[in-house]
């Protein structure tokens, strides 16, 4: 479809449309007409405005749908608003004479409803221009609203909220008027109508102050009869409307004129709070017939009025804001609670409960949301002065003697329902408070635990039980009460055993206490759980000693025992011999004992009996739901009897009731339930083979029994949880998850009475956090009933089944409940049955049992499992849907099509498909009857879901089918809606992908989405415009470009407050999945919404958004959420939002909103403000009343909010760590900022610090375990960053006094262990970061931990003991691993410094470190016996289960034997550090045992207490606790590193390995194991696995420096044993010596046992996956991990020396071969790997050195081996000379020459170590020649150097070597190396001055003459080089001068005794050539 671009409607392209699609394409003009006209110029728009004018009339009189004519209106009234206004009367005009019009064709009234849209539309927009016709319009919409019908009165409603919108003060003349149409209006059949009303009167009541002065009364009356038959959005309407005129009425916002006669002014909350007691007391009914009602003793108030009215309440206190509820709550809460204590609120059971509920719910959604948690807490010390009042009347009463002033029963009960109602709120206050409210009970004003223990000795129930899930609150809240507490009511109730009143009370709270446990980790001592058991064991004895008591005892005995097994499996397992004698116990021995107890005893012993039986059933069901690994099939077989017993005396219990009737009823009632419960939580199985038959047969009685048919028992207490949850909405919103659900299913509660604790004590012990509302026994007995069924029909022999077939009729025909049906259903009798009472259910009236067979039938068809059948039920779906007329069969059988292939893979006939559709689409277009349409939409969407890929082809029809009906429907019936929401939903699944194609066809499609989510948007109702919210979110994710989110974010935006909360689920959830993608722009989107709201508009959110954008607005909301699901959803949304704007550029934003909201912590009342002064205020900015005087965006927020920003705060610091490293480099960072504006972490480290510390330092503990581990990271991540200004100290130094003040409240007696165990690693990462130099800063944090050690070292004192001892076990490991750390880094500074060169350390670090070590040496000789008493419960602990019996019957120093289970997972979690820390300190004593420990070490001596010398006693020696130690250390190291689930451990790996090093530093450990060959293999191989399945560089290191220690603890033991070998035998026996080492004299070696072949087996490992070609299978890859290789030839080379001759022969060629190998493939490397030339440098290195020292062994010279020695050594040298040819002597590339330089380094070490008898062999000898002559003629320099620099080596060898090689490379050497370079200084050395020539001897002297000859032959020759030489070296020059000078002399005084002149004469050329050459 074309889109209109333009202003106008292209009206040629409509005309071409037909009808339907003519509606959808204008509707798509106007949408587009609305965005377009804000945004286009005025002048444009005044131009075209009489043309837009007549096209909008157009659409007008063209009977336009409902969110058509609401567009169109809007449209018509911005066209005027922004063009020219002054014909806008005239459209008024027109617009009213089509309302008068009296057209009733049936495009009249589209048209008549269009023309009223138009008037609210422009009276709202153009407000007082239209002032002149308001009169007018008024009165014709008035008096049109007589005649019209409910589409009719709900439009001018709406009109007429818009037109007061509009006017403002100027509709004062009408409002008169339009408040009696409204009041009409408002009690109308239609519930839309009320909706609109009450809408209207909202809008009213700003300006008509008469509405909450003078009417106030009589609209309060309208308003609760408004409630009556009221539908769920009426009663959240009307009652904010009620709400808003109540809070207007106590603060009213505007001064009120003087109040005129008659009238009233401001109102006090006693009065308004009495019209709100009226209405709930009376309803709306008008006095007389509420009088009447009196007279006659009935009550005519419905649950929707009192339900109507407790909404009302809350939105009143809401409206006031928490501020005024803060300083207002005392008199609020005394006039609620004489609401709830008012005799005609409570007059039967059902009544109580259904007031209770909505007292709790007015104060749970006040003081709940509204308040901060220091007012919360203020609200909880009202709560408890209530209590303590009413506890102290009733006490009062009941004690005094006058019977005149005794108290009634009536009072009592009135009490008990304020008491419930203030502990179950106070209960609610404390567990959200969590720790933050310990205050309240340290408050002796308050004495809050005094006041609640003394109710549980009320005389009623309800009272009791309420303030025992008050302690549990308590406990729960604070788990360091829970032990305290315990021990109170324990104790009062030994003491009060026989007081009926308190044995119930006290037991209850025990039971309640106990229960808390399963929320609380730190749990409660072991003792405790033993002390209830005997205490329940001793009431169940006692109870039948005192008939006055024997129930309460039998009762509070069993409830004892139920809570105990809440305990859990870890805890149970120890008391369940004794509990199952307790069961044993109350139940006959055998069947026929049981018939012989039914013929005697009386109705009381049988009360006591079944009270005791239905209590021990229950312990059971709780034993299968807490310790369900516990129940074995020994435990089965042992509970068998009981259970047979149990079930055969159901079939006896109407014997019972016969004789004894009403008296033993109710204990019947709960029995049958108990035996149901726990016999379908058992596996069929389990009981098939006890008396199963007759327990069928009771169970049918109680499903069709007629006295149960008399029990009215609620539809929806059974259905709901057997329908399907999709279908769940077409019941109704009741059954939707909403605000107000915990009241709002009161209404569809039965008349016996809705779900109270009293009606079923041994609820207290269920696993939930809200306070539990069991059902009266009766209904529970039916749904447990139901279940039993359910479960057992499939399992009942076919026989019996038949049998029951009528049976099953009738029950489901009775009780309407087709759940039974579920499971594998059986024989084909069975099935026509089934599928007519299905069929029949189908055509039920009542819409949730229609559901139910729907769900039924599918489950059936899946059971049968036969295609056939299931086309036979779908046959007879399509005949009874042509045949049926009435509505509720129709939309029966078209919601069983959708569901009935739900279960079986889906609808895979296209045939089928077809048919279904066919009727669907014709059900859907039914508009008389909107049910139908509903339930066939919903069905149609069923279809679509299951149809999948097959659905493609329908999808054009079906979504113009939808959009049709979307845009026609009338807004009366959102139901419709929702159900086309559904099927747009489904639709947009069922395309997927495809909508992002760009064909014509699927833009069309994808235009019909958006406009369809158009419409639903813009729908009054809150689920459809959810379930639009949900379409466009799916859109979204299959195509995102077509999304518009600059519409959409917004809308999202404006609902994040809305009342309903599916709504707001609906946002947030799209919400989440937009900013996955485009967080940013979503923000931006926001931001900008609020700028363009109206102010009217505004809302404390959108403030919010104002001030801190849509995060801070998250922030909120998640603060004021308590439903689960939405709360994680706006964590997820705010977690996605920081992950894409943290690290890009809104850190600084994302930080300093978590500062605020840590910050926001007081919530105190502060000064209102003048609002007197403002009348312009309107009444929604009470909202921001509660603002705190900080400043700060946010009020009051909660712990758990404050706890997720320090997570946030987290999160960023890790995001940061993967972006740009400036973030954690101050100086960068600073540098970096001043040339661009962006944020990096580290300048924000200061406000981290600061917000951690806040988080630490808080009240609540869990908010301090957040900022703690806060802390622990910002000192992991920032330790080591220098400060730029103060060089050699770091930035963290400034913060030390946060960092110690943060910690110190942690150390503290009272505090909690898991905060101490988090402060011990945040000490532990603080002194080992390094951070703090001085020695008495750092002694700060050190007390500390010395202080916890100290605890450690005193043990607990048992009877004061809060926590269970495995919290013991955590906090002791804990500090025990700080201290380990501390150790290990103190070590290793100690280390670095003496390794350090003295001189270069600072000052400062070595007295720090040095210092460090120090301050831990005065304790070490505790630690080290802790830490190894530590080590040795965990090795013990980690034994396998067989050997549990190994286990001390007493526990291990620091566990006990009751918590093993809970303590293992403290020891893994701790023993690595310690048992490295163990090492370190043995290596320091070197195993010396040293006798300067602590005599006085008082922990518990226990028989494990190793290294305890008083418990080990006096019969070891040193040596031997030095071998347990060691043993010790390697065992826990090995067991580790084999165990296949260490993968995500790599610290406890790496613990692992340093701790070993550390051992075998150690001459006496490495002697051990040196001296333990299978020992030493045991490790390799563990090492070897280790090496295989790790890829960390650091773990592989490690590995092979630890094979490196073994070898050389080998070679030691091999070495010492030779030594003495030599000593003992002498030399006598010398060829025997040799045999030590392995391969003795065979050479053999034995694969698992041989330790060089596990240690070759390694370093093949090694080399191989670092240089695969080494191995001929492996394809290549180039050399890693250098290191590793190096590391691996290291330990390769000393391998011959740990053999003994023999052996060393068979494995000499395997090392050659590697070490060759590696060589080799250094030389193939290519050219590309040269940029690692450093790394292959080193391992070149190693390779060469590991070869030296193999050529070098002594093995080569021991006779028995050197013959084999030296073959093999040959042959590598062969190997090596064949290297070369791979080396391309031309070759540019520079590790080449390194490596051709290596191979010649590698023949050097072979000539000069390897001997003659190696290397003068020939052919090798010639090769080597060869090799070296080659190097010589090399072109490179470097090659050349090099090789004359291993000649010289060579020829200064042994001769044997030197000889040969002088000889043949003496010539060559010479000729190469430029002779007279080397010659002329040779030369001029030999030459004498003349002093020493006259002396000199007659050699010299004629050496000297040759050489003086030779060099004035050779300097003519040679002149360059000669003067170069000359000229670099004067000592020659002067030498040379001197000779020549002296030969000169010599020559002329010869010269002159012959022929002087001749001489003379020839001697001047000569001298002059010496000087010219010079």
């Amino acid at each position: 479809m074309e889109r209109a671009h333009s202003l106008l409607l292209n009206e040629e392209v409509c005309s071409q449309l037909g009808e339907h699609q003519r509606v959808e394409f204008i509707f798509e003009w106007l949408n587009h007409l609305k965005k377009l006209l804000p945004a286009t110029d005025r002048a444009h728009v005044k131009q075209n405005q009489r043309r837009l004018v007549e096209q909008l009339s157009a659409v007008l009189i063209g009977s336009p749908g409902p969110p058509t004519r609401w567009l169109l209106a809007h449209c018509l009234a911005l066209l005027y608003r922004l063009g020219d206004p002054v014909p806008s009367s005239l459209l008024v005009d027109r617009c009213n004479d089509i309302i008068r019009s009296k057209d009733d064709s049936p495009s009249g009234l589209p048209t008549r409803l269009a023309a009223i849209a138009c008037l609210g539309a422009l009276f709202e927009q153009l407000g007082r221009m239209l002032a002149g016709s308001f009169k007018d319009t008024l009165a014709n919409l008035l008096k049109a609203m007589k005649s019209a019908e409910s589409q009719g009165r709900y439009e001018i409603m709406l009109s007429l909220e818009k037109i007061l919108q509009g006017l403002g003060v100027s509709a004062v003349p009408g409002h008169r008027d339009v408040y009696k149409a409204a009041r009409t209006c408002l009690t109308d059949r239609s519930m839309a109508v009320r909706c609109a009303a009450a809408k209207c009167l909202l809008e009213l009541q700003r300006e008509a102050v008469f509405l909450w002065t003078s009417e106030l009364e009589n609209v309060a009356t309208l308003c609760f009869r408004a409630f009556e038959g009221s539908n769920y959005n009426v009663r959240v309407s009307v009652a904010k409307l009620l709400g808003t005129l109540l809070a207007a009425a106590v603060e009213p916002r505007q001064p009120t004129a003087a109040p005129r006669q008659g009238g009233r002014g401001r109102s006090s909350l006693e009065e308004v709070m009495d019209l709100l007691s009226g209405g709930f007391l009376r309803g709306g009914a008008g006095f007389l017939r509420a009088s009447g009602d009196m007279l006659k003793g009935t009550s005519s108030v419905g649950k929707d009025v009192r339900i109507g009215v407790t909404q009302a309440c809350v939105v009143f206190v809401s409206t006031l804001g928490g501020s005024w509820l803060e300083a207002n709550f005392p008199a609020f809460l005394s006039l609620l609670m004489e609401l709830a204590s008012h005799g005609r609120a409570t007059q039967t059971p059902g009544d109580a409960v259904v007031t209770r509920r909505c007292v709790s719910f007015i104060l749970r959604s006040t003081l709940g949301s509204l308040l901060g948690e220091k007012a919360q807490t203020n609200a909880a010390k009202q709560l408890c002065l209530a209590v303590a009042a009413q506890k102290r009347a009733i006490d009062a009463a009941l004690t005094d003697g006058n019977v005149e002033t005794r108290v009634s029963s009536a009072d009592v009960s009135a009490s008990q329902h304020v008491l419930v109602c203030c502990l179950l709120e106070l209960g609610g206050l404390v567990q959200g408070l969590g720790s933050t409210a310990a205050p309240l009970l340290t408050d002796s004003s308050t004495a809050l635990l005094d006041t609640v223990v003394s109710v549980l000795l009320h005389p009623v129930s309800s009272a009791c039980l309420a303030a025992a899930w008050c302690l549990r609150c308590v406990a729960m809240a604070m788990p360091s009460q829970g032990s305290l507490l315990l021990d109170r009511c324990v104790e009062r109730l030994v003491a009060l055993k026989s007081s009926p009143e308190a044995v119930a009370g006290y037991g209850a709270a025990v039971a309640a206490l106990v229960a808390a446990v399963q929320h609380c980790p730190l749990g409660i001592p072991h003792t405790k759980g033993m002390v209830v058991l005997a205490l329940a064991e001793d009431l169940l004895r006692s109870a039948s000693q005192n008939s006055r008591i024997s129930l309460q005892r039998t009762r509070a005995g069993w409830l004892l025992v139920s809570s105990l097994v809440t305990l859990g499996p870890a805890v149970v397992e120890h008391h369940l011999s004794r509990l199952l004698l307790l069961w044993r116990c109350v139940f006959p021995a055998s069947l026929r004992e049981q018939e012989m107890e039914l013929r005697r005893g009386d109705y009381f012993t049988w009360q006591v009996t079944l009270e005791g039986r239905a209590g021990a059933l229950c312990a059971m069901k709780n034993l299968l739901l807490h310790c369900r690994e516990l129940v074995t099939d020994d435990v089965i077989s042992r509970l068998l009897t009981p259970l047979a017993c149990a079930v055969a005396l159901l079939t006896k219990l109407p014997a019972l009731l016969r004789s004894y009737s009403s008296s033993v009823r109710s204990f019947s009632v709960v029995y049958r339930l108990r035996v149901y419960e726990l016999l379908s939580l058992l596996p069929p199985l389990d009981y098939q083979g006890t008396n199963t038959p007759p327990s069928l047969l009771p169970l049918v009685t109680d499903l069709s029994g007629q006295d149960n048919l008399n029990q009215p028992c609620s539809e929806l207490t059974l259905l709901p949880p057997l329908c399907h949850h999709d279908d769940l909405p077409l019941v109704g919103p009741a059954l939707h998850d909403t605000d107000h659900r915990y009241i709002e299913e009161q209404l569809h509660g039965s008349s016996v009475g809705g779900g109270s604790l009293d009606n079923d004590a041994f609820s207290l012990c269920e696993r939930s956090d809200d306070a539990p509302a069991p059902l009266p026994p009766a209904i529970a007995l039916t749904a447990a009933a139901v279940r039993l069924f359910g479960a057992l029909f499939p399992h009942i022999i076919s026989a019996q089944r038949s049998a029951s077939k009528h049976i099953v009729l009738q029950i489901f025909y009775n009780k309407q409940k087709a759940g039974g049906i579920r499971g594998s259903l059986g024989p084909e009798e069975v099935r026509s049955p089934a599928l007519s009472l299905l069929s029949g259910a189908l055509e039920s009236g009542s819409p949730l049992l229609r559901c139910l067979a729907a769900e039924g039938l599918a489950r059936l068809v899946q059971v049968v499992g036969d295609p056939g059948f299931t086309v036979s039920v779908s046959l007879l779906c399509f005949d009874r849907l042509k045949t049926a007329r009435d509505a509720a069969s129709r939309s029966g059988y078209a919601l069983a099509l959708g569901a009935l292939y739900r279960y079986t893979g889906g609808i895979s006939s296209p045939q089928h498909l077809s048919t279904c559709l066919g009727i669907l689409f014709t059900l859907s277009q039914d508009s008389t009857s909107p049910e139908v349409q509903t339930w066939s939409l919903h069905s149609l969407s069923l279809v679509v879901d299951l149809s999948g890929g097959l659905y493609r082809a329908h999808a054009e029809p079906s979504f113009t089918l939808v959009l049709r009906l979307l845009l026609s429907a009338p807004p009366t019936h959102p139901e419709v809606h929702h159900s086309l929401g559904r099927c747009l939903h489904a639709l947009i699944t069922c395309l997927g992908p495809d909508l992002q194609g760009d064909g014509a066809a699927v833009s069309g499609l994808r235009s019909s989405c958006l406009v369809g989510c158009g419409v639903m948007q813009a729908g009054p109702d809150c689920l459809v415009q959810a379930r639009a919210i949900s379409c466009l979110q799916q859109l979204h994710m299959f195509s995102p470009p077509h999304v518009n989110l600059a519409s959409l974010v917004p809308a999202l935006c404006a609902n994040l407050c809305s009342s309903y909360l599916c709504l707001r689920r609906a946002v947030v959830a799209c919400l989440r999945q937009l900013v996955q993608r485009e967080a940013l722009e979503v923000s931006e989107h926001a931001v900008t919404l609020v700028k363009e709201l109206p102010r009217r508009d505004n809302t404390q959110l959108d403030v919010t958004i104002k001030e801190v954008g849509l995060e801070g607005a998250l922030f909120t909301l998640l603060d004021r959420e308590s439903d689960p699901s939405l709360r994680r959803d706006i964590q997820e949304t705010l977690v996605h939002m920081m992950a894409s704007s943290a690290t890009s550029g809104k850190l600084g934003h994302w930080l300093k909103l978590c500062k605020d909201v840590l910050s926001a912590t007081t919530g105190g009342l502060n000064l209102q403000e003048d609002e007197e002064a403002d009348p312009t205020r309107d009444d929604d900015s009470s909202a921001f009343r509660a603002r705190s005087e900080s400043g700060g965006p946010f009020t009051a927020l909660r712990w758990a909010t404050r706890r997720f920003a320090m997570e946030c705060v987290c999160r960023i610091i890790a995001q940061c760590e993967t972006a740009d490293p400036a973030h954690f480099d101050m100086a960068l960072a600073q540098e970096r900022r001043l040339h661009e504006s962006t944020d990096f972490l580290v300048l924000h480290l200061g406000d981290l610090v600061r917000m951690a510390f806040m988080a630490a330092t808080d009240h609540s503990d869990q908010l301090r375990l957040a900022g703690l581990q806060t802390l622990l990271v910002i000192i992991r991540r920032f330790s080591a960053i220098p400060e730029p200004e103060f060089p050699g100290h770091v930035i963290l130094e400034q913060y030390q006094a946060n960092v110690g003040a943060a910690l110190r409240p942690a150390f503290t007696a009272d505090a909690p262990p898991d905060v101490t165990v988090k402060a011990c690693q945040v000490c532990s990462a603080w002194i080992a970061s390094g951070v703090v130099s001085d020695l008495r800063d750092l002694r700060r944090v050190h007390q500390l931990l010395a202080s916890s050690l100290a605890k450690v070292q005193s043990g607990r004192d048992t009877s004061s003991q809060l926590y269970n001892e495995a919290t013991a076990t955590m906090e002791t490991l804990a500090v025990l691993k700080a201290w380990a750390e501390v150790y290990i880094i103190a070590v290793q500074r100690s280390r670095q410094k003496e390794n350090s060169d003295p001189s270069v350390s600072s000052l400062s670090s070595s007295s720090e470190s040095g210092g460090l070590l120090k301050l831990v040496q005065s304790d070490l000789s505790t630690l080290s016996r802790l830490w190894l008493a530590a080590l040795q419960d965990y090795a013990l602990l980690t034994l396998p289960q067989e050997y549990a019996s190994q286990l001390p019957a007493t526990g291990g120093s620091f566990y006990t034997a009751e918590t093993v289970k809970q303590a293992r997972a403290h020891y893994s979690s701790s023993w690595a550090p310690i048992l490295h820390a163990t090492s370190l300190w043995l290596h320091s004593t070197g195993f010396v045992m040293s006798d300067d420990s602590p005599a006085n070490l008082s922990r518990p001596a226990t028989p494990t207490s190793m290294g305890h010398t008083s418990s080990v006693g006096g019969a070891k020696s040193p040596e031997d606790i030095s071998s347990d130690r060691l043993h010790l250390i390697l065992g826990i190291s090995v067991e580790f590193l084999c165990s296949p689930h260490s993968e995500d451990q790599m610290e406890n790996i790496t613990s692992c390995l340093r701790a070993l090093q550390a051992l075998l530093d150690v001459s006496w450990p490495r002697a051990k194991i040196g001296n333990d060959q299978a020992l030493s293999v045991e490790l390799l191989s563990v090492l070897h696995r280790l090496m295989v399945t790790r890829e960390s560089v650091s773990v592989q290191l490690a590995v092979l420096d630890l094979l490196r220690q073994i070898v050389t603890a080998a070679q030691e033991h091999v070495r010492e044993k030779r030594h003495s070998a030599e000593v003992d035998d002498g030399a006598a026996e010398k060829e025997t010596l040799p045999e030590f080492g392995e391969g003795r004299d065979t050479g053999g070696l034995i694969p698992g046992r041989s330790l060089v072949f596990g240690a070759l087996e390694l370093c093949l490992c090694v080399l191989v996956r670092k240089l695969p070609q080494l191995s001929p299978k492996l394809a290549g890859t180039s050399p890693t991990g250098t290191r590793l290789v190096s590391s691996a030839l290291c330990v390769l080379s000393d391998l011959p020396s740990v053999c003994s001759p023999e052996g060393s022969v068979s494995i000499l060629p395997t090392v050659l071969y590697l070490l060759l190998g590696v060589l080799r493939e250094l030389v193939h490397q290519p050219s590309s790997a040269g940029g690692g030339g450093g790394g292959l440098g080193s391992v070149v290195q190693a390779a060469l050195q590991a070869l030296k020292s193999v050529v070098t062994s002594p093995m080569s010279r021991q006779e028995k081996s050197r013959g084999a020695w030296i073959l093999l050594l040959r042959s590598a040298l062969n190997t090596l000379l064949g290297l070369w040819d791979s080396v391309k002597f031309y070759s540019i590339f520079y590790h080449q020459k390194k490596l051709l330089i290596s191979l010649l380094t590698a023949l050097t070490v072979f000539l000069l170590s390897a001997g003659p008898d190696v290397c003068t062999v020939e052919p090798l000898h010639a090769l080597c020649l060869q090799r070296f002559n080659a190097s010589m003629d090399a072109k490179d320099p470097l090659v050349v150097s090099q090789c004359y620099q291993l000649l010289s080596s060579v020829f200064q060898g042994p001769p044997g070597v030197a000889v040969p090689y002088i000889q043949a490379l003496g010539p060559p050497l010479v000729r190469f190396l430029q002779l007279v370079a080397i010659l002329l200084p040779l030369l001029i050395s030999f030459l004498l001055d003349e002093n020493a020539l006259g002396s000199a001897p007659a050699a010299s002297r004629s050496l000297h003459e040759a050489a003086l000859k030779d060099l004035m032959r050779l300097g003519p020759q040679h002149s360059a080089v000669f003067r170069c030489l000359i000229a670099s070296s004067p000592h020659l020059k002067s030498r040379l001068e001197a000779a020549v000078k002296g030969n000169q002399e010599s020559l002329n005084a010869k010269a002159s005794g012959a022929n002087p002149a001749r001489s003379a004469a020839k001697s001047s050329p000569s001298i002059t050539l010496k000087t010219n050459f010079l």
